[in-house]
Parts: structure tokens; C-alpha cells; sequence
């Protein structure tokens, strides 16, 4: 790509060790949540969210601007000042400085938001919105200056040239002009300048409007900061910065520009309105080369000569002065692509997390019956937005607060990742004994817009369609006294069915199925109500036993109904006698009754001598009387 800069690049002014220091100033000073949500954000935009990405890549010439031309507008060779604080020190915006350091109010809340919602997904790649600001500067002049409407997008469509290989990277088509408005050829687009084919791999909704939107500078702010941590990158290293600018745009000189930006934007920036930043001039395209300053209207995608635009100015190249002397002896570069610098022409690699477009819930069928693991799994299959499998995506699944089923070790949430076919399956799922449908959530960590895959799961009690009593004891009481306990087996189908829920109630007969009033009961409640209604539960063995049942004060017949889920019944019949009582006995009186014996008078009576002492009636009679 011939370059041509209107004033000689300082090339010396960020010296390696300073934007070394600068980004481990930075990184250490504004890791997830150091930088709180802009106040000064006056787009008054409340519906920012997570973006997400989907798609794999396609071909992007190796960068993500398909190496587009750039301004090459250098900052002040004063940089903004922060009183008492050291240039390459932790910096917060300031509110006044020169106009260099102003950027606009929406897209600087952008680039921090951006910042703050890459830091969240990513820590480890210490993204500073100060590099954002960088690149967005030479690319696109802060989006011409803050031109974007409340929800941030430009209000014109940012384009670069047609990249038709005439002193660019040659790239056809890829979106039939969607995006770019050219079916010939594709062109960069927004305020950080997105080729189509990159833009379908890293494009994002970052501003929650339901859009993937590369005129939109959350959208596009949010991408570029995803795209510039791809591959592991440790932004707070320098030779992973240089990497990551050179992803963007394989120009040693683009890279140098960036970092003075970037330093720049490190030792202070305020914000200034939107629409009023400081529009850059000098583009690394020659001016009067037929290439079209930005913007470029997408109803007219093939531009001959330069036009000028309403929201920048237009270098003429026979006015001096906006166009600076060339010198003779310093011919144009036909090219600023160093193929011996660091890494300037390696693709990206996407991470399998933003190549996912969506998860597919599986197919199976995942019901279970109290107590025991569902036969199938729960499972979804990870796929990009052509439909393909993408494997090594980390899935996470959900159990809501409804249900008591619970994954191994009694967890609620396990993450697995998805297998070459896609497929990521959770381990076994175990019902408790709740019977209920519930909903299990499987979402993409880190990709929080992504829409959760959603599997219906069913409990289902156990069932019975058979009750048998064991034994034929007749089960009969006095009131008050206890019963014998009743032995009842369960079976489903013939077989036996442990875990059963069984009710046993008191009825009045063996038609009546409602509670009896006064008939036996389970003991009583702590009201001193009669209990006579009873939940059990047949054991390993599909056996319960009925005990503790005790006969009412009201004597006559009742039954003990026994019914199970599955139509399972059994019913045995109760007595209540009244007690047995016993009538007075009635002297015989052909019987003699038995006198008592007679008092003891004298210690010194003899017992031979007892007798004479009493008169007999036969004695009385003798004659000899």
C-alpha cells in the first residue's frame, strides 16, 4: 500500500521503554471494574449490553481493516498534563486540556464500556480503552469527530476505498454488499473500520439494539477490542501490543501512529460534545490518488475522484495549505508492510467461545421418576452460523431454584466443553423427590447475549397400578385399643415398584372414599385432633407397613383405603366392638352360705375345746335335754 504522510512521522517520540511503562501502567491501574461507567455519556444510551460474536472467520487478507488506508495525524508534541500525576502513571479522564485530548462524549463512553465489558470475559488480556481511542483516532477520526446519534451510530456511513488490490489488498466481495454497499469489491466500514468478512467473525451487538451494526460505535468498539485479545494475547506486554495493532492494519507505520495515540490518550483525555472532536487531516493514501475520504455514501460505492464531506474536510492537492511540499528527494513508499516485523501477517485465530453462533438443545427426552438418574442426558450442540459443529466450546448448564434434581455431587451448575461433533452433554441428572417439569438453562460463558438453549426436563412420580395385603388377619378393636399392623406390597406391571407414595385413609365404608368423621385414627395431631389420613412409602423391598392405628370411641365398621399413583388399591375392612362388660353375680339359695368363723375370745382356748362352746342345733334337741 503506497503511503503518503503530510508531515514527517516522529518516530522516535514513543520510544519502546515509554509505551512499555505505559501499558503496565495501565493494565495494572484499571483491571475489571476500575473504570466505573461514564457519567459524562451524553448520548443518554441506557440499553448497553455484552456483545457476542458468531460466525468463522472468513477471508479478511490477514487483518481486520484488510489494510485500508488510515490517518496519519500525529498528537501534540506537548501531550495533555494531569497535575500531579506522572505521564506514564495511573490517569483518569480529565475535564479540560487541548483539543487533541478531547474525545467525544458517546464514543469515549463507548471505548470504556468496551473495556470494561472485555476485562469481565477476558482479564488476562488487559485491554485499555486508551488503545481503542488510538486506533479509533487513526481510523476513523473518532468517528468523524462524534458524529452519532444517541444510540451511537454514525449518522453517515463510514467507508474506505474499494479493495481492489490498486495499492490495497485485493478482496471481493463477501457480503454482497451489505454492509459496504459494493458487490464488487469489499471496503472497510465504521468508525473502526471492519472489512465485512472480519465483521461477520467478530461483529458484535454491543449496544443491545438487536443489531450487529459496524457504523455503530459500540457495536464496533466492543469487536475491535475482542479482535485485539484474540489468541491469548497479554495486552500489557509490548511484543503482544505490537501484535495486536499489526493484526489490525500489517503497516510498521500504522503501528508507530497507534502507539503515539495511545501514550497520548494514557497521560490524559477529557471529553468534549458530540460532533465537536478534532477532525485528523493527513491520510496514509496520496491525495489526488482517486481514493475517496471518508465518508463514502454505500448508494455509491465506486468513487473516481475525492469528494468533500460534510463532516470533514477534503485535502485539495492544489491548495498548499492543506497539502504539505513533498520533498523531491524523499520518494513515496510503494509500500509500509513490513513482512520481517513481528507477526504483521499471521490470521487470527477465533476462539472456539466467539465462533459459536448458537446451541442447538438436543433431541432426547428427559423424564424421570422420583428418586432415580434420568436415562438420557441433558445435551447441546454448539454451531456457527453456517451450521457447522464447533467443537471446544466450554457450555455451562443450569438447574433453576424450582427442583430439587441435582447433578453429581449434588451440584446445580456444571460446565462441559463440546466434542469434535459439537455436542457438549452433562453429566447425570438425578430427580429428588419433587415431581415437577422444570427448564435447564445451557449458556456460553462470556458470551452473555448469546440466547440460552432451553431443555424441558419432567419428574414424574413413581407409580403402582397394584396394592396386595400380606396376610388376612381380621383387624378388630375395642374402642381405644390398637390394631394389628397392616403389611401392604406395591407392583407396576407385574413387577415390584419400590418407592411408591401410598395414602392411607379412614373411610366410612368400602364406597366412600372421603376421610371417616369419628371413625379410627393414627393417634392425634398436637391440637388433639384425630389424624386419619396418612402418607407412606413402600420400601426397597416395595413393601410399607400400616401401624399405630388405633379404634375410635364409636363402635361399628369402617375400612382402611390404601390407593397409589397407577391406580394401585387396596382396601381392609376395620371393626370397632364396644368393651365386653360383666353383670353382678346373685347368691344360690339352695346353697348354704358358709358362716364365718367364729371371733377368738381367749389366747388360752384350745381348738378341742371350740366346739363345746357353740350350741348345735341337733344338741338342743337330744331328749336327755
Amino acid at each position: 500500500m503506497a503511503a503518503q504522510f503530510g508531515r514527517r512521522l516522529r518516530r522516535g517520540a514513543t520510544s519502546g521503554a515509554i509505551v512499555a511503562a505505559a501499558v503496565a501502567a495501565l493494565a495494572a491501574s484499571q483491571g475489571p471494574g476500575a473504570i466505573p461507567p461514564p457519567t459524562d455519556n451524553l448520548s443518554g444510551d441506557t440499553t448497553i449490553g455484552a456483545g457476542d460474536a458468531t460466525t468463522p472467520p472468513g477471508d479478511a487478507a490477514g487483518s481486520a481493516t484488510g489494510d485500508s488506508p488510515y490517518y496519519t495525524d500525529l498528537p501534540p508534541l506537548n501531550p495533555p498534563k494531569v497535575p500531579g500525576v506522572a505521564p506514564t502513571g495511573p490517569q483518569v479522564p480529565i475535564v479540560t486540556g487541548p483539543a487533541e485530548a478531547g474525545i467525544p462524549a458517546t464514543v469515549l463512553a463507548a471505548y470504556r464500556r468496551a473495556e470494561a465489558s472485555v476485562r469481565a470475559s477476558d482479564p488476562s488480556c488487559n485491554l485499555p480503552w486508551q488503545l481503542l481511542a488510538g486506533i479509533g483516532k487513526v481510523e476513523s477520526g473518532q468517528a468523524s469527530g462524534g458524529r452519532v446519534d444517541g444510540n451511537g451510530t454514525t449518522f453517515t456511513p463510514i467507508l474506505g476505498p474499494a479493495l481492489d488490490g490498486n495499492g490495497f489488498a485485493l478482496i471481493q466481495d463477501t457480503d454482497d454488499g451489505a454492509f459496504d454497499g459494493d458487490t464488487t469489491h469489499d471496503r472497510a466500514v465504521g468508525p473502526m473500520q471492519f472489512i465485512p468478512s472480519t465483521w461477520a467473525v467478530w461483529g458484535q451487538d454491543a449496544n443491545g439494539d438487536g443489531k450487529k451494526d459496524p457504523n455503530n460505535i459500540y457495536d464496533a468498539a466492543q469487536a475491535a477490542g475482542m479482535y485485539l485479545c484474540a489468541g491469548g494475547r497479554n495486552l500489557a506486554i509490548k511484543a503482544d501490543l505490537d501484535k495486536a495493532i499489526l493484526s489490525y492494519n500489517r503497516s510498521t507505520e500504522y503501528l508507530t501512529t497507534v502507539l503515539n495515540w495511545f501514550e497520548y490518550y494514557g497521560r490524559g483525555a477529557h471529553t468534549v460534545p458530540d460532533g465537536t472532536g478534532r477532525l485528523p487531516v493527513d491520510r496514509s493514501d496520496r491525495p489526488g490518488s482517486g481514493r475517496s475520504p471518508f465518508p463514502v455514501s454505500p448508494s455509491s460505492p465506486a468513487t473516481p475522484s475525492p469528494r468533500p464531506s460534510p463532516d470533514r474536510p477534503s485535502p485539495k492537492p492544489t491548495d498548499p495549505a492543506t497539502t504539505p511540499p513533498s520533498k523531491p528527494s524523499e520518494p513515496s513508499k510503494p509500500s509500509t508492510t513490513n513482512p520481517s516485523g513481528p507477526d504483521v501477517g499471521t490470521p487470527v485465530e477465533v476462539p472456539p467461545t466467539l465462533r459459536v453462533s448458537r446451541l442447538k438443545p438436543g433431541t432426547a427426552t428427559l423424564t424421570a421418576v422420583t428418586g432415580s438418574t434420568f436415562a438420557q442426558a441433558a445435551s447441546v450442540t454448539a454451531v456457527d452460523a453456517t451450521g457447522r459443529p464447533v467443537a471446544g466450546v466450554s457450555v455451562r448448564f443450569v438447574l433453576p431454584a424450582t427442583t430439587d434434581a441435582r447433578f453429581p455431587a449434588g451440584a446445580t451448575t456444571v460446565t462441559v466443553a463440546s466434542d469434535a461433533r459439537g455436542v457438549a452433554t452433562a453429566p447425570a441428572l438425578r430427580a429428588g423427590e419433587k415431581a415437577a417439569s422444570f427448564t435447564i438453562r445451557a449458556t456460553v460463558p462470556g458470551r452473555s447475549s448469546l440466547p440460552a438453549a432451553e431443555l424441558k426436563a419432567t419428574v414424574e412420580v413413581r407409580k403402582a397400578d397394584a396394592l396386595t395385603r400380606i396376610g388376612d388377619t381380621a383387624l378388630t378393636a375395642e374402642t381405644g385399643a390398637g390394631y394389628a399392623d397392616v403389611t401392604v406390597e406395591s407392583r407396576l406391571a407385574g413387577a415390584l415398584a419400590p418407592g411408591v407414595t401410598v395414602t392411607a385413609v379412614v373411610t366410612d365404608s368400602a364406597d366412600s372414599t372421603g376421610q371417616s368423621a369419628d371413625g379410627p385414627s393414627f393417634g392425634k395431631d398436637a391440637a388433639g385432633n384425630p389424624i386419619r389420613t396418612k402418607v407412606l412409602k413402600t420400601d426397597a423391598q416395595s413393601r410399607l407397613v400400616v401401624e399405630g392405628l388405633v379404634a375410635g370411641e364409636k363402635a361399628g365398621s369402617y375400612v382402611l383405603l390404601l390407593t397409589a399413583p397407577g391406580g394401585g388399591t387396596v382396601k381392609v375392612p376395620l371393626t370397632v366392638t364396644a368393651p365386653v362388660t360383666t353383670p353382678p353375680t346373685t347368691p344360690d339359695p339352695t346353697e348354704e352360705p358358709t358362716p364365718d368363723p367364729a371371733p377368738t375370745t381367749s389366747s388360752s382356748t384350745s381348738p378341742s375345746t371350740s366346739p363345746s362352746a357353740t350350741t348345735s342345733p341337733t344338741a338342743s334337741a337330744s331328749p336327755s335335754a
